[in-house]
């Protein structure tokens, strides 16, 4: 099996030191393994996307020495293929649509029978559309897959191989936590044709994607991902969830850190070889 990597950065913002290590340590370790480094532009949210910020993340990650095996995939060439997979969880009869606003779910969670419990989009649902159907889904209703209907058509849950230096080994999912801790995520939202977790899992089938390298703070998503990788049918990758790059006080690196902008590096005279040095490669 041939080693396949993707660097997946979002055009919202200019890549920082974070992004510089995750785009290096898949590069490297592509190349190492004889294999593919493959380059994806998640810009599924056109509301934020801009063709600039897309120009400086090709501009920088030539700059850092790097280099892709095939043309950019853009998400935003490849709406048909979310609605499809879409469509298909649907069809299973595993989604819903809900209405509830950030306020309304945020809420709804403080209740004191509740609690808040968060998974890798917030605060976990807390279920109040639940069994709505399909046939009442609006242009303002998100769509979200019921989690417990989707666990009880998979004939096993699915086992994660990872290999970062946090959860190295195989990691068998559990019913409790993907009901519980996971819930019944978001597939699609208003005006976008798929959340994050529905695209990325049709993208690294679709790109064959063998090893997802990425940040350790999305370790939990992978739970999720593997659930709809299973239920699409398509196998799951290995995955490397890597230590994340922190500020001074400790705080991991946001697109907001502009301070750390590889764009502002370069400007200074800063080298790809500095570039590795900073961030412990």
């Amino acid at each position: 099996m041939t080693f396949r990597t993707r660097f997946a950065p979002s055009p919202t913002g200019p890549l920082h030191l974070g992004h510089a290590y995750s785009a290096i340590l898949a590069h490297d370790m592509a190349r190492a393994a004889g294999g593919a480094f493959l380059l994806r532009i998640d810009d599924i949210d056109q509301t934020r996307a801009r063709p600039e910020w897309e120009a400086l993340i090709l501009e920088d990650i030539a700059w850092l020495g790097l280099s892709w095996d095939a043309a950019p995939r853009r998400q935003s060439d490849h709406l048909p293929a979310y609605r499809a997979a879409l469509d298909r969880l649907s069809a299973m009869g595993l989604t819903y649509p809900c209405r509830c606003s950030r306020r309304d779910i945020r809420e709804a969670a403080s209740a004191p029978q509740e609690g808040a419990t968060h998974g890798p989009d917030g605060i976990v649902y807390p279920g109040t559309c639940r069994g709505r159907p399909m046939a009442e889904a609006g242009p303002g209703d998100a769509i979200r897959l019921d989690m417990a209907r989707a666990l009880d058509t998979l004939a096993d849950l699915p086992t994660l191989t990872e290999t970062g230096p946090a959860h190295a080994g195989a990691i068998p999912l559990t019913r409790d936590h993907l009901i519980h801790g996971i819930g019944d995520a978001v597939l699609a939202r208003p005006a976008m044709g798929a959340s994050y977790h529905l695209s990325v899992v049709v993208d690294d089938a679709a790109q064959a994607i063998t090893h997802v390298i990425r940040g350790e703070d999305l370790f939990e998503a992978a739970q999720l991902q593997a659930v709809l990788a299973s239920l699409l049918g398509h196998p799951l990758p290995t995955y490397h969830h890597h230590r994340l790059i922190r500020d001074d006080h400790g705080k991991r690196l946001a697109k907001r850190d502009d301070a750390r902008a590889i764009r502002l590096y370069r400007a200074e005279g800063a080298t790809p070889q500095d570039i590795r040095r900073m961030v412990g490669l």
